[in-house]
């Protein structure tokens, strides 16, 4: 048996389960979302799959910081050289903390070298693999990851998944017609995806309340961006004219970032 646990902020727990051999799943839920739906999910990606390499990245990040705070500074400083390694076989991760470093040490003309070194082999990689816009109301955040065990560098293939929550701060009740994506490779390649609804639904979002769904990009290139809007419209007045809600730009990168949870701040 395999499972893997997702907790999100508010108190919201999705845990998923699978025999071997693929032949039983199962999902929970908990929580006060109002929906719920993942996709995506191939029955024999084993639990090693679901660890793309940002997700190591952070977790060795991660360990250091326990290390260093309980003063086991031996398993610290292992861990150090570990990232040390891991930055030096991703380029993007160690121009990342060398634009930081100079920064930090108020060489910017360094950190202007790093950054635009960074521009050039990534184009994508300055934005985050989140992102966070509100329009009349309607709160829209998103958060990439890359899937290793979906992946085929080889032949081209890279895969990411998303997750997006939808929160209707509004007064009045909305309900999501339709769908429109900015797709971008590294390469520049633009591609417009349109689409009814998302995962074959058009929710209606009351007041106060949420909707929140996974789903998947494959991309030919090992980094990208994607962006684009919701159209809604308000169902409380007949009449009402649709309006468009914004998805901010976010990355698709395969060493992603530091973070990997939505941020409930304003």
């Amino acid at each position: 048996m395999q499972s893997v646990s997702f907790n999100f902020n508010g108190g919201m727990k999705l845990s998923w389960a699978s025999g071997v051999d693929g032949s039983r799943q199962h999902i929970k839920l908990r929580g006060n979302v109002k929906m719920f739906r993942i996709m995506g999910c191939a029955p024999e990606m084993n639990q090693s799959s679901f660890l793309s390499r940002s997700q190591t990245y952070s977790l060795l990040k991660q360990q250091m910081e326990v290390a260093a705070k309980s003063e086991d500074y031996k398993t610290a400083a292992r861990l150090r050289d570990s990232l040390k390694i891991f930055e030096d076989e991703e380029p993007v991760l160690r121009l990342r903390r060398l634009v930081k470093e100079a920064i930090a040490e108020e060489r910017f003309e360094d950190a202007a070298r790093y950054r635009d070194e960074l521009k050039d082999i990534a184009p994508h990689s300055l934005l985050k693999c989140s992102s966070d816009a509100t329009t009349l109301g309607i709160r829209v955040q998103v958060r990439s990851v890359y899937i290793e065990g979906r992946s085929h560098p080889s032949k081209g293939l890279y895969f990411f998944a998303y997750r997006i929550r939808i929160t209707n701060n509004s007064d009045r009740p909305v309900q999501l017609l339709r769908r429109h994506w900015i797709i971008t490779d590294a390469n520049g390649k633009t591609e417009n995806v349109w689409g009814i609804g998302v995962i074959g639904e058009q929710p209606v979002i009351l007041p106060n309340t949420g909707f929140e769904y996974s789903s998947a990009c494959p991309l030919g290139t090992p980094s990208g961006r994607m962006e684009g809007d919701f159209e809604m419209k308000h169902i409380d007045r007949v009449g009402s004219r649709t309006f468009n809600v914004a998805i901010a730009p976010f990355s698709l990168s395969r060493v992603g970032d530091s973070s990997d949870t939505f941020s409930d701040g304003s």
